[in-house]
C-alpha cells in the first residue's frame, strides 16, 4: 500500500514540475516575442562620409509612448539625452528632436570618428538601434610611369600607376586612346589602416600608337574623375614613297628623268641613298639629297632604281622600274594610194590620258605600255579605213567605165551550104539573099 502511494505521489510531483517549466518556458517566449517585437520600434541607418565632411545620425522611434530616445557614442558615452548634449564636443549639433526622432549632425569627421552608434529607447526593458559610420578617405593624386620614356616601334613597354592613401582601396582602370586594356593591380595596408594599389600595364607598341594618350583611372566612392594620363613616344623607322616629277607621260629615248625621294620617320632619316639594282647608277646621273635626274635616257638605263632611307631604328626602301620607250615619231609614210596622209601629231587629248595611266603607277614607267598601243592603234586604223576607202573609189570609177564602153558585133553563117557541091559554090549560094537571116549577137562587159 506504501509503495503505491509513493509512486502516486512521485507522478503527481513529476506532472506539477513539467507544469511549471511550460508555464516558464511560455513566460520566455512571451518576453523574447515581446522584446522582438518593441526592438523593432527603433530604426538607426548606417552612413558613408568623406574625411572631412558632415555625417548625419538619426535615430527614429515608431509608435513611441513618450519614452525617452538618447544617442550613444562607440565608447558607450552619451552625445545627445533628448536635446541635451553631455557630452563636451562641439562638433555634435542638434539638427532634430522630437517624441519620434534624434537627428544630430557631426561636423568635420575624421577617422577617429569611425565606429558603431548606438541609439537608446528606454522601454521596459531599453530598445537598441545601432549606426555604423564608415569613413571615406579619398587617394592622393595618381602617380603615372613608364619604363622607358621613349620606345621602338615592335617593342614592349612597361607603365605603372599607383594610388596612395585610401580607405577603401582604390580599383584602377587602363584606357589607351577610346580602348580599355588589362592590367596587373596590387594591394597594401598601410601602418595607418590606409590602402596603396599600385596597377602594372604591359603593352606592344606601334607607329600609330606615337602621340595616344595612356590613361590611368582611379575608381573610389570619395572621388569622381581622379586619373592621371601619359603620352607615348614611339620612334618607327622611315617610310619611303618615289615620286615621278618628270615626264608626265611615258619614259622616252632621248628625254629626261627626275625622280624624288620623299621620306618620313621619327627620328628624321639621318641618310638618303640612290642604287640601281644589279647595276650601277649611269654615270652621268646627278644625285642632290633626295633627287635623282638623268638626261637625255635610252634603253641601256633599263632597270630597278631603289631610294633607301634610314635613322636610328632601322632602314626601309622603295623601287621605281624604268623602261625607256622608242623615242616619239611625228610623220607616217603615205600609202600606195593617191591619197596622203599628212604629218601629224599625237593629239593632247590622248597624250593626257596616256599621262594619266602612267601617274596611276608611277612607280613603274611600263605602266603606260597599254596606253600607247591604243595610241598606235588607233594610227593604224585611220590609215587602212583611208586605204579601202580609196579602193572602193577605184572600184566603182572603173565600173562606170566598162558600162559606158559595152560592144556588139554580128556573124554571117552560109545559107545552104549543105547543098552546094563546094565551098565556092557555098559562098555564091549565100550571097544572094540573106538579108532575112538570123542575127548573133555577143555582148562583151
Amino acid at each position: 500500500m506504501k509503495q503505491v502511494s509513493n509512486m502516486a505521489i512521485t507522478s503527481n510531483g513529476s506532472l506539477a514540475t513539467l507544469l511549471v517549466l511550460f508555464i516558464i518556458s511560455a513566460a520566455i517566449y512571451s518576453g523574447a516575442a515581446q522584446f522582438a517585437v518593441q526592438s523593432q520600434n527603433l530604426v538607426a541607418d548606417n552612413v558613408s562620409v568623406v574625411e572631412g565632411e558632415t555625417a548625419i545620425i538619426s535615430c527614429r522611434a515608431k509608435n513611441n509612448d513618450d519614452s525617452v530616445i538618447q544617442l550613444l557614442n562607440p565608447n558607450r558615452q552619451t552625445i545627445y539625452f533628448k536635446d541635451y548634449r553631455p557630452l563636451k564636443d562641439s562638433r555634435f549639433q542638434l539638427v532634430n528632436f522630437s517624441e519620434n526622432e534624434l537627428r544630430v549632425a557631426l561636423s568635420n569627421v575624421s577617422l577617429s570618428d569611425e565606429g558603431r552608434y548606438v541609439c537608446q529607447l528606454y522601454t521596459d526593458p531599453p530598445q537598441e538601434a545601432y549606426a555604423d559610420i564608415t569613413v571615406l578617405i579619398p587617394p592622393g593624386n595618381p602617380i603615372i610611369e613608364s619604363r622607358e620614356d621613349i620606345v621602338s616601334e615592335g617593342n614592349e613597354t612597361e607603365i605603372t600607376c599607383t594610388s596612395m592613401g585610401s580607405k577603401p582601396a582604390a580599383t584602377i582602370r587602363w584606357m589607351k586612346g577610346d580602348k580599355e586594356l588589362q592590367g596587373r593591380s596590387k594591394v597594401e595596408v598601410t601602418y595607418d589602416r590606409m590602402f596603396t594599389v599600385t596597377s602594372w600595364l604591359k603593352l606592344t607598341v606601334t607607329r600609330e600608337d606615337d602621340g595616344v594618350p595612356v590613361v590611368c583611372i582611379v575608381d573610389h566612392p570619395a572621388v569622381k574623375d581622379f586619373q592621371a594620363q601619359k603620352f607615348l613616344e614611339v620612334q618607327y623607322k622611315p617610310e619611303v614613297k618615289i615620286v615621278v616629277e618628270f615626264p608626265v607621260g611615258l619614259t622616252r629615248e632621248g628625254e629626261n628623268l627626275e625622280l624624288t625621294c620623299r621620306t618620313k620617320g621619327k627620328p628624321e632619316p639621318q641618310q638618303v641613298n640612290w642604287v640601281k639594282v644589279d647595276d650601277d647608277v649611269p654615270s652621268h646621273a646627278v644625285i642632290t639629297g633626295s633627287d635623282l635626274f638623268i638626261e637625255n635616257l635610252n634603253k641601256s638605263y633599263n632597270g630597278t632604281y631603289r631610294c633607301l632611307a634610314s635613322n636610328s631604328v632601322g632602314e626601309s626602301y622603295d623601287d621605281y622600274i624604268l623602261y625607256v620607250y622608242d623615242a616619239l615619231t611625228t610623220t607616217l609614210k603615205p600609202t600606195t594610194t593617191t591619197t596622203t596622209i599628212s604629218a601629224t601629231t599625237f593629239p593632247s587629248d590622248i597624250i593626257q590620258d596616256t599621262a594619266a595611266s602612267t601617274e596611276a603607277a608611277s612607280h613603274d614607267s611600263r605602266a603606260g605600255a597599254e596606253a600607247q598601243r591604243s595610241v598606235d592603234h588607233a594610227v593604224i586604223g585611220g590609215v587602212v579605213a583611208v586605204v579601202v576607202f580609196a579602193m572602193l573609189c577605184l572600184l566603182i570609177v572603173l565600173g562606170r567605165y566598162f558600162a559606158r564602153h559595152k560592144g556588139t558585133y554580128f556573124t554571117h553563117e552560109a545559107k545552104g551550104a549543105d547543098d552546094a557541091a563546094d565551098a565556092d559554090t557555098a559562098i555564091i549560094n549565100a550571097e544572094g539573099g540573106h538579108n532575112n537571116s538570123d542575127e548573133k549577137k555577143e555582148y562583151y562587159i
